[in-house]
């Protein structure tokens, strides 16, 4: 939310300057996210009356100007834009005057001396583009300092709110705030209710009031739609970032900002018939004010007529019953919504508006009518008319309830001392009523704070006044004690650290996807649809890590990293009830940075599963395995124990081709629950005796995986054995043609005593024995 520091002050003017300011708020919790100058600075920038403007004797697009800048006698000054006439206003910068990149001298133009130069916005650095001179209204007073009379010295601030702080979308309620914090007089406006004139009504039903448990409106008639907007107002709503269109218009939009209760006002010569709040139809479409057509849905409230929808209830008013400039009766609405009954809404049509922000955090909806008089007071005094009685339509409004807050839970929570009067006074001046029983507060939350439903709500109010930089630093009282660690388990950040070592770096992505990504990743995938995504491409759960990834890994390439090592650990969503924690990891590009050291070669299958193999060591298996993601040449599924855990391979062709990556990226993703399990270590006292070698070569079949050769030895081998592993790969000459030939090496050593040559032999045997029967494996001679 953007607003001048100027409006504030005159609600509320703490003895603080900006700076100082917008700490105190920053500090309390409503975060100042930038305070910009209204204007660049510039000096000595009058306004001026133009009283003639007559050709220049030597240029045709010069002219030259007799100006009034408020001395005893008239300046001349050479003036080129188009529009320089006389009994303009303007602004003149006199010599000596400091402009954005530029200083004002007396000069000579074509021979005719020029005392100063009128300017356009662009000069001055308000606008960035100008076809002539800034025009000021007939009133501005000639001779008046132009950044004093335009109040060009004061500060824009921008308050980044949390979506809980609806309150604070208002001028008033950061009044109250501020007077809160501070201490200051909050002068919060003063509304009278207008004088009935007429007894002219639209009746008004409410068909869906859970949706709209309180509908206002009156109307005005006799109004004049032309007359200027007060500049006084046009400049706040300016500097708030909303543009001035019409009186009525500017109306609605002030007191949205002034007192934060979204407004609208129908042209009522185009009203047919009575209003009526309900549900959208099937079916039914509306024209909205920015010319979009709306395909209304079943759960989209709307303000209709007998004709029809005629505004998007919280979001946007209809453009057939808009107010415009021969607009001469009107009719106010100012209602209160649910929050439910809006949130969404707005962005599933790609809408994005002041009223529908606030509806869907919360309006105050005891302060509904109060700012329909606001509106109507503003409006009799800007465009005139007389305005007619209010029509209500009320059902059963939110109630707030009281909240018990406990002194010495206070005190146990915040862990500081505060005086009870001060949390007191603090809570009344944010608009609750408070009340002392014995040692605790009993707090009734104001109309405003659908935020404030439980203790500990207050006890956050009561520290966030207070002052989270006045809270004392002090050492812990607590005694430190180690906590017990469970061996068996392997830590989320010993696993983190595990990857980081191996030259991964982490990356935390979006569990919001595009349920595209989904189900071209996994063609069995049902992605969890969000009820109200934060955008269209990012309306779904996440079924897997990958999309995140593959996304992380074209955000690189972008920006020329050519080698990727990546890493997350986070949830997927399978189901409501299957949320299970996973492990994800990407690699691209060469193995080794680049260097003299070693020659280029990129990241392959077995550099990915070499990586695994660092968490799960011998009880890793790969076994072979299709998966829509993974090139079916050059993926497996990893076995543990004799449980699935995950996958491994290159992204399939297909996606490369989709995702529009230059080459191919090896993946992997695991079950991180069975990452984290390990056994317990044990103490094993080296041995003294010599180790014994035995390498056996067994031809298998080709399509056979040396993994589950490994595995069928594994199971069988005695104590005495340490190690089977491969270390040849033969397939040629001497080894038919649709058979390979394995190497394993066999390392046995005994911590007793030494083995014999009988001992080794039978081990061998054993061996031999589980390759025939479990993978049809005959020893070579």
């Amino acid at each position: 939310m953007q607003f001048p520091e100027s409006w504030l002050r005159n609600l509320v003017n703490p003895a603080l300057d900006t700076a100082q300011l917008a700490h105190v708020v920053t500090m309390a919790g409503l975060e100042v996210e930038a305070l910009t100058p209204a204007a660049p600075p510039f000096s000595n920038v009058v306004v001026a009356e133009i009283l003639s403007a007559d050709k220049h004797p030597d240029a045709d697009r010069l002219r030259v100007c007799q100006v009034d800048v408020g001395e005893a006698s008239p300046i001349t000054i050479v003036c080129g834009a188009p529009n320089a006439a006389a009994g303009l206003k303007v602004p003149c910068a006199r010599p000596g005057a400091i402009l954005p990149g530029i200083e004002i001298k007396v000069a000579k133009v074509r021979g005719v001396e020029s005392f100063g130069m009128l300017c356009s916005t662009k000069e001055l650095g308000l606008e960035g583009a100008a076809d002539g001179l800034m025009v000021l209204p007939e009133d501005a007073p000639v001779g008046e300092d132009f950044r004093s009379w335009l109040n060009l010295d004061d500060t824009l601030i921008t308050l980044k709110l949390t979506p809980n702080r609806a309150d604070c979308l208002s001028m008033q309620g950061l009044a109250r705030e501020v007077g809160a914090i501070t201490g200051a007089d909050v002068r919060l406006p003063q509304v009278r209710a207008v004088d009935t004139r007429i007894q002219d009504t639209v009746p008004v039903q409410v068909s869906a009031s859970e949706a709209c448990p309180l509908y206002l409106g009156r109307v005005v008639r006799g109004i004049d739609a032309q007359a200027p907007t007060p500049r006084w107002m046009a400049e706040r709503l300016e500097r708030s970032g909303i543009r001035p269109l019409l009186a009525p218009i500017d109306v609605t939009n002030y007191v949205l900002l002034e007192l934060g209760q979204p407004m609208h006002a129908f042209a009522l010569s185009r009203l047919n018939g009575g209003i009526e709040v309900r549900m959208a139809r099937a079916g039914e479409q509306l024209e909205l004010l920015n010319g979009q057509t709306a395909e209304l849905a079943p759960d989209m409230l709307v303000i209709a007529d007998a004709s029809g929808p005629v505004a998007l209830a919280g979001i946007m008013g209809g453009l057939p019953t808009s107010v415009e400039r021969a607009t001469v009766d009107v009719f106010l609405e100012a209602a209160f919504f649910t929050p439910t009954a809006i949130a969404g809404r707005a962005r599933r049509l790609g809408l994005s508006t002041d009223s529908s922000h606030r509806f869907e955090r919360g309006v105050d909806f005891g302060a509904t009518r109060r700012a329909l008089e606001r509106a109507t007071e503003l409006l009799i005094d800007i465009c005139g008319g007389q305005a007619g009685p209010i029509t209500e339509a009320v059902a059963t409004l939110p109630q707030r309830q009281p909240i018990t807050l406990r002194l010495a839970r206070l005190k146990r929570v915040a862990g500081i001392e505060m005086e009870t009067d001060q949390v007191t006074r603090g809570l009344a001046a944010l608009g609750a009523h408070v009340e002392r029983q014995d040692d605790r507060l009993i707090v009734t939350p104001p109309s405003f704070r659908f935020d404030l439903t439980i203790e500990e709500d207050l006890i956050e109010e009561a520290v966030r006044l207070f002052g989270y930089d006045n809270i004392p630093a002090q050492p812990p009282a607590a005694p430190s004690r180690m906590l017990p660690q469970d061996e068996t388990v392997l830590a989320d950040d010993t696993l983190r650290q595990m990857l980081v070592d191996l030259d991964y770096q982490e990356v935390i992505t979006y569990s919001f996807v595009d349920p595209a990504w989904e189900t071209a990743l996994d063609t069995d995938a049902r992605p969890l649809p969000l009820a109200n995504p934060i955008a269209s491409q990012l309306s779904a759960m996440r079924t897997t890590l990958w999309g995140g990834l593959i996304e992380t890994l074209r955000h690189n390439l972008n920006r020329q990293q050519e080698r990727v090592r990546i890493f997350e650990l986070g949830r997927v969503y399978t189901s409501q009830a299957k949320q299970p924690m996973k492990l994800g990891g990407l690699a691209y590009g060469d193995v080794l940075p680049e260097q003299w050291g070693a020659s280029s070669r990129r990241v392959d299958f077995f550099d990915l599963k070499g990586d695994l193999e660092r968490f799960f060591g011998h009880s890793l298996d790969t076994r072979r395995g299709t998966h829509s993601a993974l090139h079916p040449g050059q993926s497996a599924e990893i076995w543990v124990d004799g449980q699935a855990v995950g996958w491994i391979g290159a992204l399939h062709p297909r996606l490369v081709q989709a995702f529009d990556l230059p080459a191919v990226p090896m993946l992997f993703e695991l079950d991180s629950q069975m990452l984290s399990q390990r056994d317990l270590p044990r103490h094993a006292s080296l041995s003294r005796f010599p180790l014994v070698r035995r390498d056996l070569a067994f031809a298998l079949d080709v399509h056979t995986p040396a993994g589950e050769l490994l595995t069928a030895l594994r199971e069988v081998a005695p104590g005495s054995v340490q190690s089977i592993e491969v270390f040849d790969d033969y397939r040629g000459k001497g080894v038919a043609e649709n058979q390979k030939s394995l190497a394993i090496r066999v390392v046995m050593q005994d911590t007793e005593r030494t083995l014999t040559d009988q001992d080794v032999e039978d081990a061998v045997q054993k061996l031999v024995s589980a390759a025939l029967r479990q993978c049809n494996a005959a020893l070579r001679a």
